[in-house]
């Protein structure tokens, strides 16, 4: 049985405000050629209601969310006028942990060789998935301030691991790789230095891998995974990893992808509302001139399709932004001189 049919949808700062009204746009031709019935609902929120109003994430909203939608469709969060970027905070992060989206799932795909940085690699080389623990970790924010603005200060910031979301994120990425038939599962932490919680999450592993002896399971020292990805992106089928290291790890991946204009993600549980968004940030100094890149989004628009039980969906949205990249039919940041309105066009057109 599919989920529920109905998605929220938040367009939030900046680009955010073009680029989700041009990933609905693919929805809508979708919907029309396929016959599907997705309920849409959409959100106030973001910085413009914050000044507004001072509403961040009202809490009878989350609860909605949990009841009533299968997902939760987000654009990017940001606003130099909130320097304290509290409403992204409390919006996304909020998000996270009120609704236990402790998959944060984000694919690193090269669909066109000419957008890596990389010397002669090629979309047969980096084609890997990262699960990044979502909950947990030095995000919780933990910790404190003592004597603070003064020669004395001190400041500590806390990181959390708990046997359940350690234990759950691993066993994410295994059973994802033992259904998409992957023969890998690499796990990185930086135990040698951080040895109390990344004891744990080497125990943990270990562990969880011997359920699976089909799959090899190997481990690096973040920094190692680092350097690697960079050297021998091919050696990487899956990733699983903590909340910090979640995060620079896959940023790094983005640009081995073709940038952050590429890279989708899902903050997931499954079986449960979950939520996608494009990584790129809001880009108020491009806002409003109508050259954003859609195809992060349109990316993260075929992830949630995925967990609403469309996963054919998914792969003609997959197919579509490649052939854009192939055909040069992109914004200005990938050599392009295209509009978001004619580069969402041509999906539409390739998916037509």
């Amino acid at each position: 049985m599919k989920p529920i049919q109905k998605i929220a949808i938040i367009p939030g700062d900046g680009i955010g405000q073009e680029v989700v009204p041009a990933a609905l746009r693919v929805l809508d031709h979708l919907e029309a050629k396929h016959g599907l019935s997705i309920e849409r609902e959409t959100f106030d929120l973001g910085a413009e209601r914050y000044l507004r109003d001072g509403t961040t994430m009202p809490a009878e909203l989350m609860e909605r969310f949990r009841e009533e939608f299968g997902a939760i469709f987000l654009g990017a969060l940001g606003d130099p006028r909130v320097p304290s970027n509290v409403h992204a905070k409390d919006i996304l992060l909020g998000s996270r942990f009120q609704l236990d989206l402790f998959i944060n799932l984000r694919p690193i795909k090269l669909l066109d060789s000419r957008y890596c940085p990389l010397k002669d690699k090629g979309p047969e080389d980096i084609d890997i998935m990262v699960f990044r623990e979502n909950t947990e970790g030095l995000y919780t924010g933990i910790g404190g301030q003592f004597k603070r603005d003064t020669p004395d200060e001190v400041a500590i910031e806390a990181e959390m691991n708990t046997r359940k979301g350690v234990e759950r994120i691993i066993r994410a990425a295994f059973a994802y790789a033992d259904s998409a038939g992957k023969s890998s599962v690499c796990m990185s932490d930086k135990a040698n230095a951080m040895r109390h919680g990344h004891d744990l999450w080497q125990r943990t592993f270990k562990e969880v891998a011997a359920e699976y002896p089909h799959i090899r399971a190997w481990h690096l020292y973040v920094d190692v995974l680092c350097m690697e990805l960079v050297r021998v992106p091919e050696r990487f089928e899956v990733i699983v990893t903590n909340n910090l290291f979640g995060d620079i790890v896959t940023d790094l991946g983005a640009q081995l992808q073709g940038g952050i204009g590429l890279a989708a993600s899902g903050n997931i549980h499954p079986g449960r509302v979950s939520l996608f968004e494009p990584v790129h940030g809001s880009a108020p100094d491009i806002a409003g001139q109508g050259i954003a890149n859609p195809l992060a989004t349109v990316l993260s628009l075929g992830m949630m399709l995925e967990h609403l039980g469309y996963p054919e969906l998914h792969g003609q949205l997959k197919d579509a932004v490649s052939h854009c990249l192939t055909h040069g039919h992109v914004t200005r940041e990938l050599g392009g001189s295209m509009t978001t309105d004619a580069v969402t066009d041509a999906v539409i057109a390739f998916l037509s």
